[in-house]
């Protein structure tokens, strides 16, 4: 019992984003901004990022994976890849260019979060967070929470 709580626990705390090393959280001294903000979930899927495979391209039958709509439609897209370049994974934030790549931000219900990633549809005082399925950001839903915001 003992030992399963002692892997569980820890991976559970990773999970909420209490534990990682993706990045640095800020010291308890540092001051943040905090702000009401608008809050939705995505995840690596063609519906939350706007990817599709094409029937037939150069790349073989169905191909790889292109961007479905806005400017780059029909370029090859590398999924799981964000905007700042870094594979998306738990803690991974997308914003508009007010919030800088790198600014760490702590939501509540998600835990710590880093600005790595951009959407056509972030436009100011709003955010993505992303999961790790389709589900758990539909779960996750969308909903203004006070975030704390430690800009680079």
């Amino acid at each position: 019992m003992i030992g399963l709580l002692a892997v569980v626990l820890p991976a559970s705390l990773w999970l909420v984003g209490c534990i990682h090393n993706r990045f640095k959280i800020p010291s308890s001294s540092s001051r943040p901004i905090v702000k009401v903000m608008e809050v939705t979930g995505y995840c690596n899927c063609g519906i939350c990022c706007s990817w599709e495979y094409p029937w037939y391209s150069p790349f073989g039958l169905f191909g790889s994976p292109v961007i479905s709509e806005g400017s780059g439609k029909g370029k090859r897209k590398v999924v799981g890849q964000t905007a700042m370049g870094t594979e998306a994974a738990y803690g991974t934030v997308a914003a508009d260019k007010s919030l800088p790549f790198g600014t760490i931000l702590f939501i509540p219900g998600y835990g710590y979060g880093r600005v790595e990633d951009r959407g056509g549809a972030i436009k100011g005082d709003k955010l993505d967070l992303w999961f790790p399925s389709h589900s758990m950001a539909r779960k996750w839903g969308r909903k203004k929470v006070t975030v704390k915001i430690w800009k680079r």
